[in-house]
C-alpha cells in the first residue's frame, strides 16, 4: 500500500515537473517575441523572473531541439523548427489563406497598406501585411502584438462575444496606449465593440501609433465569431478624405473571405 503511494506521488511530481518546463518554454517564446529581437540566456532569465540556471538549461535543450538558434555572440533567437510547424500551421487555416489573396487584391486597390489580425488572448497578434506602393510606414509588422483596446481590429476581435464576456476580456486585458488616446473603460469598450461589430466596420484613429489610421473590418466563420480582420492602415489625414470609399473597399474584402468559408 506504502509502494503504491510513493508511486502516486512520483507520478504527481512528474506531471508537476512537465508542467511547469512547457511553462517555462512559452516564458522564454514569448519573451523573444515580445521583444522582437535575440536576447541572452541571463537576459531571458531576468525577464521572466526565473532562475538563471534554470533558463540556461533550458535554453540549451531548446537550441539541441531547434526551438531555439544560437547566434555567434550567444544571443538566443527563435529557431527553424518553430517555422516548420508555423508554415505548416498557416496551411490549415483556410480563412488566412484566401485572406491573403483578398489582402494583395485590397492593396492593389487601394494603394494602401492593408493587415490581417487575429486574437491572442488579451492581445491582438498581426498575422498578415502588406504594404502599399507609397512611402508610408507602420510599427506593427507580422508578429506584433498589442493590446486589444489599441486598435479597432481588437474591438472587432471581441464583438461577437457576449456581454459579460466582453466586459470582462477588456477589464482584464485593456492597457494605456503610448498615445495616451486608447479607451480604457471596459464598458465604453464592450459598447464600442458591439456597435463595430454589428457595423461590420471599426475605425481607429492615433489610438496606438500618432498620425495613424485603421479601417478594419470582422471575418466571421459559420458560426458568426470573429475569427480575423482585415484592415487599412494608412495616415490619418488620408484616411480621413477617403473613408467612406475605404470603409466600403474594406467592407467587401471581408465579404469576400466569408462567402469563400460558406458564410
Amino acid at each position: 500500500m506504502e509502494a503504491g503511494f510513493e508511486e502516486g506521488d512520483v507520478s504527481a511530481t512528474n506531471v508537476r515537473s512537465r508542467t511547469s518546463g512547457i511553462d517555462r518554454t512559452l516564458q522564454v517564446m514569448d519573451m523573444l517575441v515580445d521583444r522582437r529581437e535575440p536576447m541572452s540566456a541571463y537576459d531571458i532569465a531576468k525577464s521572466v523572473g526565473a532562475p538563471i540556471s534554470t533558463i540556461y538549461r533550458l535554453v540549451d535543450e531548446l537550441v539541441e531541439r531547434e526551438m531555439l538558434s544560437r547566434g555567434p555572440d550567444n544571443l538566443v533567437w527563435l529557431g527553424a523548427r518553430l517555422m516548420r510547424y508555423g508554415l505548416v500551421y498557416r496551411q490549415r487555416i483556410d480563412a488566412f489563406g484566401r485572406a491573403e489573396e483578398e489582402m494583395q487584391r485590397l492593396v492593389a486597390q487601394t494603394g494602401e497598406t492593408v493587415q490581417i489580425c487575429t486574437r491572442d488572448g488579451g492581445m491582438m497578434l498581426v498575422v498578415g501585411m502588406e504594404e502599399g506602393p507609397g512611402h508610408f510606414q507602420v510599427a506593427s509588422r507580422v508578429g506584433t502584438r498589442v493590446p486589444l483596446n489599441w486598435t479597432a481590429s481588437g474591438r472587432l476581435l471581441l464583438g461577437h462575444l457576449g456581454d459579460e464576456e466582453r466586459r470582462a476580456a477588456f477589464a482584464a486585458s485593456a492597457m494605456p496606449s503610448a498615445t495616451g488616446m486608447a479607451e480604457l473603460d471596459p464598458e465604453r469598450l464592450s459598447a464600442q465593440a458591439r456597435a463595430d461589430f454589428e457595423a461590420r466596420l471599426a475605425t481607429q484613429f492615433n489610438a496606438s501609433e500618432y498620425a495613424v489610421a485603421c479601417i478594419a473590418s470582422p471575418i466571421r466563420d459559420e458560426a458568426g465569431a470573429c475569427v480575423a480582420t482585415i484592415s487599412i492602415v494608412l495616415p490619418d489625414r488620408r484616411a480621413e478624405e477617403r473613408q467612406a470609399e475605404l470603409a466600403e473597399a474594406v467592407r467587401r474584402a471581408a465579404a469576400a473571405v466569408e462567402r469563400s468559408l460558406g458564410r
